[in-house]
């Protein structure tokens, strides 16, 4: 494999990820800290793959639409008048004129403010004002259905919106399928796009100064557990995690989750959990930037959105089984729901935080892994390099 064109990262450093856990050291500082690694990764490690930029919820009602810079990238969330969610650049076909600055309800269509090229939600060009001259609005030599908006490949599921800006990565549901097969044995009928998202009590989102690959790693593993988490691990203990490890992804179980019991509520479950898994709850990093939790009477999603080389935007959804989990007399149980998870994420910011500070220290040099509680955090290290030399 080849180092990236760039030489922000020597192959070395890489080759050194690349080693079994118990010889490995992790990524060099320089892909946490430098900022001209923010565009390398773009076009590395989340273009060519399916990555997050946000929630079905955002454009709730037909029409709306939200613009949404990712990464340097300027996109344009749009739910169309049949109700379908689409992405496009968020910019003319003319002049290249950034579209809309703001989210919106759009009752007619998307007009350009430069020269009022005017387009529907589908992203088609419908009116060209003017352009063969004064009051002549079409010409010849000029096919509207050439120049529509310039969509972007994506994919709804459990209410994120994904897209692939390469255009050529293999189908989602092929990414996704590993992990669904692992979630067979707790989720057999795979009906994720039936969980209800609570909108009205169910977000939080944290501003974080650190590297997004940071917030990925901390997640990864239970190994800080007693020591960052202190309520969790009274009733989730570290001897109750295993660790999960994928090609794509990788994450933490647990045997114990008992918040229901902790918080004294109970919500409704998912009917075809087993019985005898009840206690069971899994949290994986859907690599790039996905956190997803799994619990028989809740899931989680936390999309992971780059503000820069040392901040990242971490959005949470609360989801639940069905529609009776939003009813006002369930609502003391699903505050308890977002507090816990409230604290757990809050209490990770100190520790990601002092981690990007310690990035910039010579004195570090990608550090070493536990052979036996560091095997999520290195398989993400190594899917890195991948993505790096590969791409």
């Amino acid at each position: 494999m080849n180092a990236p064109s760039n030489n922000l990262i020597p192959l070395l450093d890489l080759d050194g990820v690349d080693r079994p856990i118990h010889q490995a050291t992790g990524m060099p500082n320089a892909i946490y800290t430098d900022p001209a690694m923010l565009a390398v990764e773009r076009e590395k490690v989340f273009d060519p793959t399916w990555a997050c930029i946000g929630f079905a919820s955002d454009v709730e009602v037909k029409g709306a639409v939200k613009p949404i810079d990712f990464m340097g990238m300027p996109l344009l969330l749009v739910r169309d008048k049949d109700e379908h969610i689409n992405v496009f650049h968020n910019v003319c076909s003319h002049r290249g004129v950034q579209l809309v600055d703001q989210p919106k309800v759009i009752t007619g269509m998307l007009c350009c403010p430069y020269h009022s090229w005017t387009y529907d939600l589908k992203g088609a060009l419908k009116v060209t004002p003017h352009i063969g001259g004064m009051n002549q609005h079409t010409h010849d030599d000029f096919d509207c259905a050439k120049h529509g908006l310039k969509s972007v490949r994506s994919h709804v599921w459990m209410g994120l919106v994904f897209v692939n800006l390469s255009g050529d990565a293999p189908s989602f549901e092929s990414r996704l399928q590993p992990l669904m097969a692992r979630w067979d044995e707790f989720f057999p009928s795979r009906n994720y796009d039936a969980f209800v998202p609570d909108l009205a009590h169910g977000d939080l989102t944290l501003n974080i100064q650190c590297n997004w690959k940071l917030a990925v790693e901390n997640y990864c593993e239970a190994y800080h557990l007693p020591w960052v988490h202190p309520d969790l691990n009274t009733y989730s203990k570290l001897e109750d995690h295993y660790n999960i490890e994928d090609q794509d992804f990788s994450g933490q179980g647990s045997h114990a989750y008992r918040l229901s019991e902790h918080e004294g509520f109970v919500l409704p479950r998912i009917a075809e959990w087993p019985a005898a898994r009840i206690e069971n709850a899994e949290y994986i990093s859907l690599f790039p930037n996905v956190l997803l939790g799994l619990q028989a009477d809740h899931a989680f999603a936390m999309v992971l959105m780059p503000r820069g080389q040392e901040q990242v935007e971490e959005r949470l959804r609360l989801f639940y089984v069905d529609e009776s989990a939003l009813s006002d007399e369930l609502l003391p149980a699903r505050t308890a729901v977002l507090e816990a998870w409230r604290v757990v994420f809050s209490e990770d910011v100190g520790v990601v935080e002092a981690m990007q500070k310690g990035r910039h220290s010579a004195g570090f040099t990608g550090g070493a892994f536990s052979p036996v509680m560091d095997g999520p955090t290195h398989i993400f290290h190594k899917w890195l390099a991948r993505q790096y030399q590969n791409n």
